[in-house]
Protein backbone atom coordinates (compact mmCIF):
# COMPACT_ATOMS: atom_id res chain seq x y z
CA UNK A 1 0.00 0.00 0.00
CA UNK A 2 1.38 3.38 -1.01
CA UNK A 3 1.85 6.06 1.60
CA UNK A 4 0.24 9.50 1.23
CA UNK A 5 3.49 11.18 0.20
CA UNK A 6 3.96 8.61 -2.59
CA UNK A 7 0.46 9.23 -3.94
CA UNK A 8 0.85 12.99 -3.61
CA UNK A 9 3.84 13.16 -5.94
CA UNK A 10 2.52 10.83 -8.64
CA UNK A 11 2.03 12.82 -11.86
CA UNK A 12 2.90 16.01 -10.01
CA UNK A 13 6.05 17.42 -11.62
CA UNK A 14 4.44 20.49 -13.22
CA UNK A 15 2.34 21.33 -10.17
CA UNK A 16 5.38 20.93 -7.95
CA UNK A 17 7.34 23.57 -9.85
CA UNK A 18 4.47 26.04 -9.43
CA UNK A 19 4.37 25.78 -5.63
CA UNK A 20 5.27 28.93 -3.71
CA UNK A 21 7.89 27.13 -1.61
CA UNK A 22 9.99 26.47 -4.72
CA UNK A 23 10.64 30.17 -5.34
CA UNK A 24 13.55 30.64 -2.93
CA UNK A 25 16.01 28.41 -4.78
CA UNK A 26 18.65 31.02 -5.61
CA UNK A 27 18.85 32.35 -2.05
CA UNK A 28 18.94 28.84 -0.61
CA UNK A 29 21.81 27.90 -2.93
CA UNK A 30 23.62 31.12 -1.99
CA UNK A 31 23.50 29.92 1.61
CA UNK A 32 24.70 26.44 0.64
CA UNK A 33 27.68 27.90 -1.22
CA UNK A 34 28.62 30.03 1.76
CA UNK A 35 28.53 26.99 4.03
CA UNK A 36 31.04 25.11 1.84
CA UNK A 37 33.20 28.19 1.22
CA UNK A 38 32.48 28.15 -2.51
CA UNK A 39 34.54 24.98 -2.96
CA UNK A 40 33.79 24.04 -6.56
CA UNK A 41 35.41 20.66 -6.03
CA UNK A 42 32.67 19.70 -3.58
CA UNK A 43 30.55 16.71 -4.52
CA UNK A 44 26.94 17.22 -3.43
CA UNK A 45 24.08 14.82 -2.67
CA UNK A 46 20.56 16.29 -2.96
CA UNK A 47 18.20 14.06 -0.96
CA UNK A 48 14.53 14.31 -1.89
CA UNK A 49 15.49 16.47 -4.86
CA UNK A 50 11.99 16.65 -6.33
CA UNK A 51 12.14 18.23 -9.78
CA UNK A 52 15.75 19.16 -9.15
CA UNK A 53 15.59 22.88 -8.42
CA UNK A 54 18.58 22.86 -6.03
CA UNK A 55 20.46 20.30 -8.10
CA UNK A 56 20.14 22.43 -11.22
CA UNK A 57 21.10 25.69 -9.57
CA UNK A 58 24.15 24.10 -7.97
CA UNK A 59 25.14 22.41 -11.23
CA UNK A 60 24.90 25.77 -12.99
CA UNK A 61 27.36 27.10 -10.42
CA UNK A 62 29.86 24.38 -11.26
CA UNK A 63 29.21 21.70 -8.64
CA UNK A 64 28.95 17.95 -9.19
CA UNK A 65 25.52 16.88 -7.99
CA UNK A 66 23.64 13.63 -7.44
CA UNK A 67 19.88 14.01 -6.92
CA UNK A 68 17.79 11.21 -5.44
CA UNK A 69 14.03 10.99 -4.98
CA UNK A 70 11.36 8.36 -4.44
CA UNK A 71 9.01 9.84 -7.06
CA UNK A 72 9.52 8.77 -10.66
CA UNK A 73 7.21 11.58 -11.78
CA UNK A 74 9.31 14.28 -10.13
CA UNK A 75 12.58 12.76 -11.35
CA UNK A 76 11.30 12.56 -14.93
CA UNK A 77 10.55 16.27 -14.72
CA UNK A 78 14.01 16.90 -13.24
CA UNK A 79 15.72 15.02 -16.06
CA UNK A 80 13.64 16.79 -18.70
CA UNK A 81 14.56 20.26 -17.43
CA UNK A 82 18.23 19.36 -16.95
CA UNK A 83 18.43 18.07 -20.52
CA UNK A 84 16.89 21.28 -21.89
CA UNK A 85 19.40 23.33 -19.91
CA UNK A 86 22.31 21.07 -20.92
CA UNK A 87 23.16 20.25 -17.31
CA UNK A 88 24.94 17.05 -16.27
CA UNK A 89 23.26 15.80 -13.09
CA UNK A 90 23.13 12.23 -11.82
CA UNK A 91 19.45 11.66 -10.98
CA UNK A 92 18.52 8.37 -9.33
CA UNK A 93 15.29 6.85 -8.05
CA UNK A 94 16.16 5.90 -4.50
CA UNK A 95 14.52 5.64 -1.10
CA UNK A 96 16.31 7.82 1.45
CA UNK A 97 15.64 5.15 4.07
CA UNK A 98 17.82 2.64 2.23
CA UNK A 99 20.67 4.63 0.71
CA UNK A 100 23.95 2.77 0.36
CA UNK A 101 26.30 5.69 -0.32
CA UNK A 102 29.34 5.61 1.92
CA UNK A 103 32.00 8.27 2.37
CA UNK A 104 31.32 9.73 -1.11
CA UNK A 105 30.06 13.29 -0.71
CA UNK A 106 31.37 16.55 0.70
CA UNK A 107 27.86 17.86 1.29
CA UNK A 108 24.37 16.44 1.62
CA UNK A 109 21.32 18.69 1.42
CA UNK A 110 17.71 17.85 2.22
CA UNK A 111 15.59 20.97 1.97
CA UNK A 112 11.88 21.80 2.19
CA UNK A 113 11.08 18.50 3.89
CA UNK A 114 12.64 16.41 1.16
CA UNK A 115 11.69 12.98 2.60
CA UNK A 116 12.37 14.03 6.23
CA UNK A 117 10.06 14.33 8.27
CA UNK A 118 7.32 12.76 6.16
CA UNK A 119 7.90 9.17 7.25
CA UNK A 120 5.48 7.15 9.34
CA UNK A 121 7.80 6.60 12.31
CA UNK A 122 10.63 8.37 14.08
CA UNK A 123 12.81 5.36 13.35
CA UNK A 124 12.37 5.89 9.61
CA UNK A 125 13.19 9.57 9.93
CA UNK A 126 16.30 8.76 11.96
CA UNK A 127 17.35 6.20 9.36
CA UNK A 128 17.28 8.92 6.73
CA UNK A 129 19.55 11.08 8.87
CA UNK A 130 21.92 8.18 9.47
CA UNK A 131 22.09 7.37 5.76
CA UNK A 132 22.79 10.98 4.90
CA UNK A 133 25.59 11.07 7.46
CA UNK A 134 27.05 7.81 6.12
CA UNK A 135 27.13 9.25 2.61
CA UNK A 136 29.48 12.03 3.74
CA UNK A 137 33.24 12.06 3.69
CA UNK A 138 35.06 12.84 6.92
CA UNK A 139 34.45 16.49 7.65
CA UNK A 140 31.49 16.66 5.27
CA UNK A 141 28.45 18.82 5.98
CA UNK A 142 24.76 18.00 6.12
CA UNK A 143 22.22 20.80 5.65
CA UNK A 144 18.54 19.99 6.11
CA UNK A 145 15.27 21.59 7.11
CA UNK A 146 12.40 20.20 9.12
CA UNK A 147 9.02 21.27 10.46
CA UNK A 148 9.28 23.52 13.50
CA UNK A 149 7.63 21.92 16.52
CA UNK A 150 7.26 25.29 18.24
CA UNK A 151 4.84 26.55 15.57
CA UNK A 152 1.80 24.42 16.43
CA UNK A 153 2.25 25.18 20.13
CA UNK A 154 1.31 28.80 19.51
CA UNK A 155 -0.43 28.80 16.11
CA UNK A 156 -2.89 26.75 14.12
CA UNK A 157 -0.99 24.84 11.44
CA UNK A 158 -3.99 25.14 9.11
CA UNK A 159 -4.22 28.92 9.62
CA UNK A 160 -0.50 29.30 9.06
CA UNK A 161 -0.63 27.41 5.77
CA UNK A 162 -3.67 29.34 4.60
CA UNK A 163 -2.46 32.80 5.61
CA UNK A 164 0.98 32.31 4.06
CA UNK A 165 -0.19 30.64 0.83
CA UNK A 166 2.30 27.89 1.60
CA UNK A 167 0.81 25.49 -0.92
CA UNK A 168 -1.32 27.06 -3.65
CA UNK A 169 -2.47 23.74 -5.10
CA UNK A 170 -3.58 22.09 -1.86
CA UNK A 171 -6.49 22.56 0.50
CA UNK A 172 -5.97 21.49 4.10
CA UNK A 173 -8.76 20.31 6.38
CA UNK A 174 -9.30 18.34 9.59
CA UNK A 175 -5.98 19.46 11.05
CA UNK A 176 -5.17 17.89 14.40
CA UNK A 177 -1.85 18.27 16.20
CA UNK A 178 -0.94 15.54 18.71
CA UNK A 179 1.11 16.97 21.58
CA UNK A 180 2.25 13.51 22.64
CA UNK A 181 3.80 12.56 19.30
CA UNK A 182 4.31 16.02 17.74
CA UNK A 183 2.56 14.82 14.61
CA UNK A 184 0.10 16.90 12.64
CA UNK A 185 -2.71 14.93 11.02
CA UNK A 186 -4.69 16.45 8.18
CA UNK A 187 -6.72 15.84 5.06
CA UNK A 188 -5.18 17.31 1.91
CA UNK A 189 -7.05 17.78 -1.35
CA UNK A 190 -4.77 18.27 -4.37
CA UNK A 191 -4.97 18.23 -8.16
CA UNK A 192 -2.31 16.45 -10.23
CA UNK A 193 -0.85 17.47 -13.59
CA UNK A 194 -3.72 15.80 -15.46
CA UNK A 195 -6.40 17.58 -13.46
CA UNK A 196 -7.24 14.55 -11.33
CA UNK A 197 -8.20 15.44 -7.77
CA UNK A 198 -6.93 13.43 -4.83
CA UNK A 199 -7.91 13.41 -1.17
CA UNK A 200 -5.09 12.20 1.05
CA UNK A 201 -4.86 11.49 4.75
CA UNK A 202 -1.43 12.62 5.82
CA UNK A 203 0.63 13.14 8.92
CA UNK A 204 3.92 14.92 9.38
CA UNK A 205 6.35 14.88 12.27
CA UNK A 206 7.36 18.21 13.83
CA UNK A 207 10.63 18.54 15.74
CA UNK A 208 12.10 20.95 18.25
CA UNK A 209 15.76 21.73 18.69
CA UNK A 210 17.46 20.20 21.70
CA UNK A 211 19.34 22.69 23.81
CA UNK A 212 23.10 22.35 23.87
CA UNK A 213 24.67 21.36 27.22
CA UNK A 214 24.98 24.36 29.46
CA UNK A 215 22.34 26.44 27.68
Amino acid sequence: MKQWYEELFENYGLKYDAEVYTKGTVGECDFIEQEINYNKKAKILDIGCGTGRHSRELAKRGYRVTGIDLSESLLNRAKEIAAKECLSIDYQIQDARSLTFSNEYDLAVMLCEGSFPLMETDEMNYQILQNAASALKDGGKFIFTTLNGLLPLSHSVKDFLTENDYDENANYDNNSFDLNTFRNYSTICVEDDSGNKKTLQCNERYYVRRKSPGC
